[in-house]
């Protein structure tokens, strides 16, 4: 029965990229149907609004970083890969709390995210250690 479950479960690296890529879906969508949202910050700033180059930045490296876990999941080594995905998801459920807007349409793009990002530490922190 153990040979059945491990041949039919997925793979760990696929769960954990298939995951980051149903986050960073999310945050697309809320981006742009924040874009719809006459008092969203984001279309303040694409109507001309300025933004520091710093806040772009941030905002460039806090968005790369779920992408790269896509590809990184399955390529690291299990011990780097775990501990990528714990920091990496750390740091992006506080930038998706820290930074969200209280309007109903953000608040379910955010909590699915933050669900699923909590899902990708929880696997990446329970991931077996097959040398034991």
């Amino acid at each position: 029965m153990n040979a059945d479950r491990q041949t039919t479960a997925m793979d760990i690296t696929a769960k954990l990229s298939t995951l980051w890529i149903f986050v960073l879906f999310n945050m697309i969508y809320a981006d742009i149907i924040s874009l719809m949202d006459p008092g969203s910050p984001i279309r303040s700033v694409m109507a001309g609004a300025p933004m520091p180059p710093v806040a772009l930045l941030v905002g460039a490296v806090l968005m790369e970083t779920p992408i790269a876990m896509v590809l990184l999941s399955r390529l690291l080594q299990r011990k780097t890969n775990r501990w990528a995905n714990i920091i990496v998801g750390a740091i992006n459920i506080v930038a998706v709390i820290a930074g969200g807007q209280p309007r109903p349409y953000y608040i379910v793009f955010a909590t699915i995210e933050v669900v699923c990002m909590a899902a990708i530490v929880w696997y990446a922190w329970k991931w077996p250690n097959p040398d034991i």
